[in-house]
């Protein structure tokens, strides 16, 4: 067939279909966020710019520095959400420059004057944005480390230098005192990253798209509108210190609405906390300037800071609940599909090992045929392989119908000495046990639990059984039972070599035979597993107490009838 009419081949020359981009990773995630869209940049320095007029206009504390500054929060939010590349940084920054500066402008400062603070501002949001690059690169304010790690970089460390700059340049320009205006300046805009930045990288798609549920949406406008009247009868209306009863109200609001509506509350809190005291409102009156803006924002930093932290605790523990609830599924999912593994590897055994046993009960009868005497032992050895092989089958039928919840149990009151004498007789019968003394103990009457009798004595055949192959060399097996607070105990005492507490804390686990599995010993580490669900399905416990080279003690506990 000729390459024109091959559909696959492309056409030299001719019109290609188009492709649908390859966004790189980083700019899928600003698309996904629905803030970094072309006019973001420019939306931004127009709202820096309104900002910087209201700052300027009402909130001027320090000579010419304000005490509430939301743009820097605002710019370095944006900026940190929507960063493109360095030619992207440029651009940003250039309208960034510009809204600063027309902002100052409009408020009625100097030429000087607004040349400095747009210089001091952009240094600050500058740096603020390269150290949260730096330090806190994924943004994720929903866990301890990353929230603190963005506070202290971008909210803490970054205005210091902006401070020193601005209130040297202010000294040298109007004699300002340097103290005042680096303390108002540092606090301010520190107060704006950390609230308004962390406000902004906390609008996330996914976040916003949980308000969609209504329950939900009413459940926040309800919170944080409680928060705005409080906020307004203690920071403009009361003259008492009446600021702590604003922390119930955002504990309660970190733990329903969780980061986005921590971070939306401190907006609300710093706004009215801080302009409330620089218009002269609530218990801030009696103090004069740089003062007033200093203990409303102190008042901000350290009495309500801390609750972005708990919610960022709080996001860190759903997290992790989320982690382990699917692991959880994960492993009952593989459970399960081990235990029908199990049951179908011992459907299938059953049948073939039956025949085994069939035919070599046969040949060691003679009824196939004269056989030598060397000819029974091995037919004799066949017959109990193939017995031990259908034991196993059967263990691993109960262990499969364990656990997946298909062994019933019929919980009856059950005489405790009764099991455990019968259960000594039928180990007495057992060629490992000649020579062993097997004892039965009973302290006290009426020893009645509410147990399956035929389980009951399944788990203490099993415990008996293990006493005897791992203990027999102590020379006795002691069987007791006695009443607790809530229910009776059994106790399975061996005296053999003891279990150090590394190889008691894997006893229960399915097919572990402590490291045995080359032994003499024969077994298949699966009868403690089974023996615990047993009990379990019971209501009861199980558990060992063991000395290395003192024996061990097994115990069962059941409630009474």
């Amino acid at each position: 067939m000729s390459r024109a009419l091959d559909p696959t081949e492309p056409v030299s020359g001719a019109l290609q279909p188009s492709r649908p981009s390859v966004r790189s990773p980083g700019a899928t995630a600003q698309f996904t966020t629905g803030i970094g869209q072309p006019l973001a940049p420019v939306f931004t320095a127009v709202a820096v710019m309104v900002l910087v007029v209201l700052a300027i206009t009402y909130a001027r504390s320090a000579d010419a520095v304000a005490a509430l500054w939301g743009a820097a929060g605002l710019a370095v939010a944006v900026w940190l959400r929507t960063s493109r590349g360095l030619l992207y940084d440029l651009s940003f920054g250039g309208l960034l420059a510009t809204g600063f500066a027309a902002g100052n402008l409009l408020a009625g400062n100097s030429l000087e004057l607004t040349g400095m603070f747009t210089v001091a501002n952009m240094l600050e949001v500058c740096l603020a944005v390269l150290l949260a690059r730096r330090f806190a690169p994924t943004l994720n304010l929903a866990s301890v480390q990353g929230a603190c790690r963005f506070l202290l970089s971008a909210a803490v460390i970054a205005p210091i230098p902006a401070a020193a700059f601005a209130s040297g340049m202010l000294w040298w320009m109007n004699g300002a005192d340097l103290l005042d205006t680096a303390r108002t300046w540092w606090f301010g805009h520190t107060l704006s990253i950390a609230v308004i930045g962390s406000f902004g990288l906390a609008v996330t798609r996914r976040e916003v798209a949980r308000l969609y549920v209504p329950a939900r949406a009413a459940e926040a406008v309800a919170l944080l509108g409680l928060l705005t009247v409080l906020s307004i009868l203690v920071f403009t209306q009361s003259t008492s210190p009446t600021g702590f009863l604003i922390v119930p109200v955002l504990l309660l609001i970190a733990v329903r609405l969780r980061m986005i509506g921590v971070t939306a509350a401190l907006v609300i809190v710093t706004l009215f906390a801080v302009g409330g005291a620089m218009q002269g409102h609530g218990l801030y009156g009696t103090l004069e300037g740089p003062g007033r803006a200093m203990v409303a924002q102190l008042l901000v930093l350290f009495g309500y800071m801390p609750m972005l932290l708990v919610a960022a605790l709080l996001e860190e523990r759903d997290r992790f609940s989320e982690r382990a609830k699917a692991g959880q599924r994960r492993a009952e999912r593989a459970s399960e599909a081990k235990s029908r593994l199990l049951a179908n590897v011992a459907h299938e055994i059953k049948s073939p090992v039956g025949g085994v046993i069939g035919i070599g009960e046969l040949w060691k009868a003679g009824q196939l045929g004269p056989i030598s005497a060397t000819q029974a032992e091995m037919a004799e050895m066949l017959v109990k392989t193939a017995r031990q092989v259908e034991a196993l089958a059967h263990d691993l039928l109960d262990v499969a119908r364990a656990e997946s919840g298909a062994v019933k149990v019929d919980l009856r009151p059950t005489d405790v000495p009764g099991v455990l004498e019968d259960v000594r007789r039928a180990i007495a019968l057992r060629p490992d046990a000649q020579g062993l003394r097997l004892d039965v103990i009973s302290e006290g009457d009426g020893l009645v639990a509410l147990a399956d009798s035929q389980r009951l004595t399944q788990v203490i055949a099993n415990l008996a059984s293990n006493a005897v192959k791992y203990g027999g060399a102590g020379g006795v097996v002691i069987f007791r039972a006695c009443k607790i607070y809530d229910g009776v105990r059994i106790e399975v005492t061996d005296r053999g070599p003891g279990l150090s507490p590394e190889k008691q804390t894997q006893l229960f686990e399915p097919f572990n035979r402590l490291g045995l599995e080359r032994s003499t010993l024969e077994g298949h580490g699966i009868g403690l597993a089974l023996a615990k669900r047993l009990v379990e399905l019971q209501g009861g416990s199980i558990g060992v107490i063991s000395t290395p080279d003192e024996g061990a003690t097994f115990w069962v506990e059941l409630p009474a009838a």
